[in-house]
């Protein structure tokens, strides 16, 4: 059995571009820059940043393209992927490796962008209403 699979949490490099596919389904191209910190061997800390670029299909384009914008923090899931082109006038062959989203979730907000502290894609959907603060739940709100 063989895996392709990454995660990836980092911050919005730069807008979300929204295009159409010739069917007619969106792709969702941004990147996505993660950095890490560590020491050297004389203890000085050290720190790198990685930028990956991100393409997104279907529904997960359209969300993503709607509610992200750079800067903004997000966690993908997905598969690494290389694709290959040649120039026009048959010049130089390119690549392109790339990571294709297959699950995300939004980061977490600041307080600018809102009162949600992190959202995911499955919750656009309509949930349970949540019981107020300080409100006694009882065994028949379990659910189980």
């Amino acid at each position: 059995m063989y895996l392709n699979k990454c995660q990836i949490f980092g911050n919005l490099t730069r807008d979300v571009e929204l295009k159409a596919l010739p069917s007619g389904s969106a792709v969702a191209a941004f990147g996505v820059a993660t950095n890490r910190t560590w020491k050297d061997k004389d203890g000085t800390k050290k720190e790198s940043a990685e930028f990956h670029n991100c393409v997104a299909f279907g529904r997960t384009a359209e969300v993503i393209a709607q509610y992200m914008k750079k800067g903004k923090p997000i966690y993908i899931e997905g598969r690494i992927q290389t694709r290959s082109w040649e120039d026009k006038d048959g010049g130089a062959k390119h690549y392109r490796t790339e990571v294709v989203v297959e699950t995300f979730q939004f980061g977490p907000s600041t307080r600018e962008d809102g009162d949600r502290s992190s959202t995911s894609a499955q919750d656009s959907t309509e949930s349970e209403p949540q019981k107020a603060a300080g409100e006694e739940i009882s065994a028949e709100d379990i659910p189980f």
